[in-house]
């Protein structure tokens, strides 16, 4: 779970309060008032340092009287991918702004290796915010990515004491959800 900027500063402009304000219902013992501010100035911004719990997020949504399915993101990744990030984000490109049922069927009848990874990923996301309490039938992806992660190296032995090299790629798959309201979803 992860926090989404525009949902914080939209409920914090409904509800009226400040950064400030908000700062004094998320303060505790390790995390004083001042740095509680300074890190929620960074959430709206959508700059995540430091990180956001999820209990930050509770806290934050009961001052604000709405449920923490309203300011959150549900992410899910899949480190380790066996598979080029090229081949993997066709995928990716491919679910990006439809609905979580829609890009699951999507998936499921993809014959591309990569299909797999990515529909447990898009899984573990529906599943996080499903416990988060969220309509399974407003959840959108709002972001699906693929990152490059290491190449695994290995070498072919040829004629005459050559070798050739083999390269492996691996990669690292990011799906995220988002409950939206039945009039935005595309």
């Amino acid at each position: 779970m992860k926090i989404s900027g525009r949902k914080l500063s939209k409920a914090m402009e409904e509800a009226g309060v400040d950064a400030d304000q908000l700062a004094t219902a998320l303060a505790q013992p390790g995390f004083p008032a001042d740095r509680a501010a300074s890190a929620i100035r960074n959430w709206m911004r959508d700059n995540d340092h430091p990180r956001c719990k999820a209990a930050y997020i509770a806290k934050m949504a009961q001052a604000l009287g709405r449920p923490a399915k309203d300011l959150a993101i549900f992410t899910s990744m899949v480190k380790g991918h066996r598979g080029s990030a090229r081949k993997a984000g066709l995928l990716t490109t491919l679910i990006r702004g439809k609905t979580a049922d829609a890009a699951m069927n999507l998936l499921s009848f993809n014959t591309k290796r990569a299909a797999v990874n990515i529909r447990k990923c898009l899984a573990a996301a529906i599943a996080d915010a499903q416990l988060a309490d969220a309509n399974g039938a407003d959840l959108v992806v709002c972001e699906s990515r693929v990152d490059q992660a290491m190449v695994i190296k290995r070498f072919q032995p040829k004629d005459r004491g050559r070798a050739h090299q083999i390269l492996k790629p691996l990669s690292h798959i990011t799906v995220s959800v988002e409950e939206r309201a039945a009039s935005r979803k595309k």
